[in-house]
């Protein structure tokens, strides 16, 4: 009944109306406080995710590459190999449903209108550490002690970090090509990510991401980045570097004999000339590039290996080209998501700066002012219990038993590497991730269904590889109806259905 693919599309469809109706009706409720607008934000978004998935399913039903939606249909209207029959496709039909419910007596209607709105009531799991108090302030700690320890930071303290940390380009340029000032980058725009999907779940980072990246690249070929100019310095080197001496203001070889062996050999290497000799005979060789290209000059005066230095300079320059355009578009992703999270940072500083002005004693004491604040923002949350083991909480808003606690094994941490390395605690939790939000949009990203075949599967490359070789099974067991479907002719021949139909066509049938 329900595996036809009519009635599978029929639900998909009574899906997303569902979810819409949800989601307008859960947004009519104004939050009372700013913890109920966050899970309020999140619950929509799954709803939002969940209303993709199934609209991407519905699409490849429409889109119909198998032709089973249109041979369904065609049943439907009592179409077959021999002729149309409507009778007999509505009675075929009927006895269909007759067997179901003789086969199910006890069968009823399921009201799912009270599974979807207890959606409305759900409380989703995020994750915010203590620093972070539940995204009011960020929590930038690990960032700040790798900037301190490296040598493109300032050993500066954690305040005066938040006012430089979204912004790079006071930090110069040479310093941020090196490997540890990209670690570092990296390691700052993804907590900033992760941060900014926790706290404001509704905004479309991927559009915010792909605008700020068309912007980047107008300016990256144009010169104008901020910190990345192009101007007459390269990888962070003065002007003429390379020759290192300015041969208009000499005339003559004594002249330049007087400036001294050591900038003369380094011009000379500049130019990939031999830097060997006396002073003279190196001042002579650097003065004959006054007059004359380096193309020009004979092959006597370049150093051996010169040529295939030059190239290589040129495979390090477009390589470092590369790295620079790499490390500037993620500081332009860095300054984004701090202008959206410019309140927050604020915050941050201002919560910084009064605890540093407080005691051991007083900071306590605000902790203790913020938690008892925040039990009295919602209505449903009791008074601060006595949980030394942090115990999860029961269904009665006090931690469960300890024994309870340890026969569940929710001191046990199973991580998931397709939801993002996120862990689940306990054997049951675990095995319900399967199905829940995070783990289908990792499946999605991977692009491969989340099906009951892929339970168990947390490693992405095992996914990967699992994937690969259903699909190549499906290949070689996958019906073809044109080749396998069977059918008769009056005189007890047996065809497929390809060469029947074309007999049928030709009149020799």
């Amino acid at each position: 009944m329900s595996s036809t693919l009519l009635e599978v599309t029929r639900a998909a469809h009574e899906e997303v109306e569902r979810f819409e109706r949800l989601i307008v009706k859960d947004l009519q409720n104004e939050p009372s406080n700013a913890k109920d607008r966050l899970f309020q934000s999140h619950r929509v978004r799954h709803m939002i995710d969940t209303i993709s998935v199934t609209t991407e399913k519905l699409i490849e039903v429409y889109e119909d590459k198998d032709s089973a939606r249109k041979d369904e249909v065609a049943a439907l209207g009592g179409q077959t190999a021999t002729g149309t029959n409507v009778f007999s496709a509505f009675y075929d039909r009927l006895k269909e449903i007759r067997d179901y419910h003789r086969r199910h007596p006890a069968a009823r209607v399921v009201d799912a209108n009270e599974e979807y709105e207890a959606m409305l009531k759900e409380e989703p799991s995020i994750e915010f550490s203590g620093e972070e108090a539940f995204g009011r302030y960020l929590d930038l700690h690990e960032m700040y002690h790798q900037y301190i320890n490296s040598k493109f930071g300032e050993k500066i303290e954690y305040a005066a970090y938040l006012d430089v940390f979204s912004e790079p380009q006071k930090i110069s340029r040479k310093l941020r090509m090196t490997r540890q000032y990209r670690d570092y980058m990296v390691n700052l725009l993804e907590y900033l990510i992760y941060f900014f999907q926790r706290t404001e779940p509704l905004q479309d980072l991927d559009r915010i991401f792909s605008k700020v990246v068309t912007e980047f690249e107008e300016q990256w070929m144009g010169g104008m980045v901020e910190g990345w100019e192009k101007d007459d310095k390269e990888n962070g080197h003065a002007p003429g570097e390379h020759t290192a001496i300015d041969l208009d203001y000499y005339s003559s070889v004594e002249e330049l004999m007087e400036v001294g062996p050591e900038k003369l050999k380094e011009a000379l290497a500049g130019l990939g000339l031999k830097t060997g000799g006396t002073v003279q005979q190196r001042a002579e060789r650097l003065f004959l590039t006054k007059h004359t290209p380096l193309e020009q000059l004979d092959k006597k005066h370049f150093a051996k290996g010169s040529r295939s230095s030059e190239q290589n300079g040129d495979v390090a320059a477009l390589r470092e080209a590369d790295n620079s355009a790499e490390i500037a578009l993620m500081e332009a992703k860095v300054a984004k998501l701090c202008d959206f999270l410019n309140e927050t940072i604020e915050r941050t500083k201002e919560n910084v700066v009064k605890k540093q002005a407080m005691t051991y004693d007083e900071i306590e004491a605000e902790r203790e002012d913020e938690e008892t604040q925040a039990d009295s923002e919602s209505d449903d949350e009791d008074q601060q219990i006595y949980n030394p083991l942090k115990l999860p909480m029961g269904w009665d808003g006090k931690p469960i038993p300890y024994w309870l606690y340890k026969l569940h094994g929710l001191g046990q941490e199973f991580k998931c590497e397709i939801c993002g390395n996120y862990s689940y605690w306990g054997r049951r939790a675990f095995e319900r991730h399967f199905k829940e939000w995070r783990h289908q949009h990792g499946m999605r990203c991977l692009g491969i269904p989340n099906t009951k075949n892929f339970n168990e599967i947390t490693s992405i490359e095992e996914a990967k590889e699992l994937w690969k070789r259903i699909q190549e099974r499906q290949g070689v067991n996958k019906w073809r109806p044109d080749l396998e479907e069977e059918y008769e002719d009056k005189e007890g021949n047996i065809y497929n259905k390809k060469t029947y139909t074309d007999l049928q066509r030709q009149g020799l049938i």
